[in-house]
């Protein structure tokens, strides 16, 4: 029986009810994983059998982190008495003792592993349970693609992050060696915006351009490239499609359009109000060599999201220097200002 997670008291405010991004699937192997979540601090696992879990990271005992513990078959054990508790969060071995009392228990969280992802539902009250599946995520299985990514954790709240991924814009600027190409054409690039309930997807389209650095580590094109940029924005994470073709030798508004693909998967989940984990994938189509290519746009993604951190972090420090400073819009900043207003409008009290 699982137990229900703690009441959400003294823990910062966000979006709840949802599926949140807990893990990469690579990141739980034989040792429990600690991590902050939203304010939660939790031990996630991954038990000899395949299973996941994830429990309040306190044992019920002496309070020591369940994550200074070690993992066995049937459970998690305590790493300072060894009591061992199951994935739903019930002790269920005390050494030395044969009762276990009713109240040897710790808070659990459901959780679900799909797609190489680990999600956690993480509810508004303690007796929260999922009222929907996690959101699938099939280019981590799709046979055309080779997938690779890691983990990142941000001294920035978790909206800054949104900001950037929304902005494209940026490319020209920050990611010169790898993503980027022409400023002025990033800058000035054909963009759509539209919204469906909590889904903001903004669509930018750069027709006869030069291909950048990492796409001509990839993919072998003629000369000039229709390239384009499509972010789908979520509440608990953003999926990022971008590419080109050989210029003139397809349709840009075309869903099964051919050429270089890089189909970015980012989860953002907030730890605190100041700080954020930040899970990235990257799935490509190597049509030769594949290994190396894939490998190739998997290192050269991870220096686009090192750049990425250094300026987001700076960002947000010198926020704080500058508290009152007053900041302005500019044409770029409509998706970023639609998905902020996505997570006001969640955060605002449920009517009377």
């Amino acid at each position: 029986m699982a137990h229900p997670a703690p009441p959400s008291i003294n823990t910062p405010k966000f979006p709840a009810d949802r599926w949140w991004v807990a893990a990469l699937s690579s990141e739980l192997t034989d040792q429990p994983v600690a991590r902050t979540l939203l304010g939660r601090p939790v031990v996630l696992f991954r038990l000899p059998s395949g299973e996941v879990g994830a429990l309040e990271d306190r044992c019920c005992h002496k309070s020591l982190p369940l994550s200074c513990g070690s993992l066995e078959a049937r459970g998690l054990r305590c790493g300072y008495h060894g009591l061992l508790f199951d994935r739903g969060g019930a002790c269920v071995e005390i050494p030395g003792q044969d009762r276990i009392p009713a109240k040897a228990c710790v808070a659990s969280y459901p959780v679900q592993e799909q797609d190489a992802i680990v999600w956690i539902w993480i509810g508004a009250d303690a007796h929260a349970e999922p009222t929907c599946a996690p959101p699938r995520y099939p280019f981590h299985s799709d046979p055309q693609y080779r997938f690779g990514g890691g983990h990142y954790h941000y001294d920035a709240p978790y909206q800054l992050i949104h900001d950037n991924l929304m902005d494209l814009s940026h490319l020209g600027y920050v990611h010169l060696k790898t993503i980027g190409g022409n400023a002025r054409l990033h800058m000035g690039a054909e963009t759509r915006v539209s919204s469906d309930g909590d889904t903001v997807t903004l669509v930018r389209r750069m027709p006869d351009s030069d291909p950048p650095p990492t796409y001509t580590a990839a993919w072998p094109f003629a000369g000039r490239v229709d390239r384009w940029q499509e972010i789908e924005f979520h509440v608990s994470h953003i999926r990022i499609w971008t590419g080109a073709m050989d210029a003139g030798t397809g349709d840009l508004h075309d869903p099964a359009r051919g050429g270089f693909h890089m189909r970015g998967f980012h989860g953002i989940t907030p730890e605190t109000e100041a700080t954020t984990h930040y899970f990235w994938t990257v799935a490509t189509n190597p049509q030769h060599d594949v290994e190396r290519v894939a490998q190739t746009v998997i290192e050269q993604s991870a220096a686009t999201f090192d750049e990425d951190k250094t300026v987001i972090e700076a960002q947000y420090r010198n926020q704080q220097r500058f508290p009152d400073g007053r900041q302005i819009d500019i044409h770029v900043d409509a998706g970023p200002n639609r998905a902020r207003r996505v997570i006001e409008r969640l955060l605002q009290p449920e009517p009377a």
